[in-house]
């Protein structure tokens, strides 16, 4: 017997309330010991909107959980454990071919929840913009102005964009997510 981790197909949008009521349901039917961990692998992301600094979960691979399960030593999954799986509300299939799942690798394993684990992490804002980039203001009270990117500020989450205003350059402080690239 060894655990191997599986990915299956769940409702978009329902992965958290799926992996609860598989955890109730292998608990419940005495399953928790071949049932092991199960996953929705995401990631935090740090955004900025009017000013506020907000931080989310974002889901890596909307769609899809992750179940560590107790497999026989050919790989072949428990029948208790297949049905437990496959009957709960809200999941599609294993991801496999000729409905044979297909474990996971263990390099795949550990780049996904080595993804989950730095969600622990304090997220960092990243802005993808650099200095002397040309941008167009897609919000705001210079909407549709095209400028340049004087400098860009990570930490505080903001852009300097020299734009001409009646045939002045002027610079204006705008937050990153109210410009776009040309």
């Amino acid at each position: 017997m060894s655990k191997n981790w599986f990915v299956v197909r769940v409702q978009s949008g329902r992965e958290g309330t799926v992996r609860e009521s598989l955890e109730r349901r292998a608990k419940a039917q005495g399953l928790d010991q071949i049932v092991g961990k199960i996953v929705v692998p995401s990631e935090r992301v740090s955004e900025i909107r009017g000013g506020q600094k907000r931080v989310r979960e974002r889901k890596i691979y909307p769609g899809y959980i992750m179940v560590e399960i107790e497999t026989s030593d050919d790989g072949a999954i428990p029948n208790d454990a297949w049905f437990l799986v496959r009957e709960t509300p809200g999941i599609g299939d294993f991801l496999g071919t000729r409905d044979v799942p297909s474990p996971m690798s263990a390099k795949e394993v550990e780049k996904v929840l080595g993804e989950a684990e730095r969600r622990e992490e304090a997220p960092k804002l990243q802005i993808g913009f650099t200095e002397d980039q040309r941008v167009r203001i897609k919000e705001g009270p210079f909407e549709n102005f095209e400028g340049v990117i004087e400098s860009v500020s990570s930490t505080r989450g903001v852009v300097k964009v020299v734009v001409t205003i009646f045939g002045r350059p002027t610079v204006v402080e705008l937050e990153y997510w109210q410009v776009e690239q040309l």
